[in-house]
C-alpha cells in the first residue's frame, strides 16, 4: 500500500485546516486541533492528516470482498 500524500496542514489562530491537494478537507478546532498538532510533530504528517481525515485505506478491502456476505452470486 502506498504512503498517502497530498495533504498539508494550515494553523489559523486556534484552528487548523486540513487540505488534500489545496481542497480543504477538514476544519479543526479547540483541543482537538491541539491533539492534532501535537501528534503531527511526534510522527509522520501524511499518514497523520490522512488518519484524522478519514482518507486512507485499512488494508482490509481485498478481504472484505471475498467474505461470504460480500460475494456476488
Amino acid at each position: 500500500m502506498p504512503a498517502p500524500r497530498g495533504f498539508a496542514y494550515e494553523q489559523r489562530g486556534a484552528d487548523v485546516v486540513i487540505t488534500h491537494h489545496g481542497r480543504p478537507v477538514t476544519t479543526l478546532r479547540g483541543a482537538r486541533a491541539e491533539r492534532f498538532l501535537a501528534e503531527v510533530r511526534a510522527g509522520d504528517e501524511q499518514v497523520v492528516m490522512a488518519r484524522w481525515t478519514g482518507n486512507y485505506k485499512r488494508g482490509n478491502e481485498r478481504a472484505a470482498r471475498a467474505h461470504p456476505r460480500n460475494r456476488r452470486t
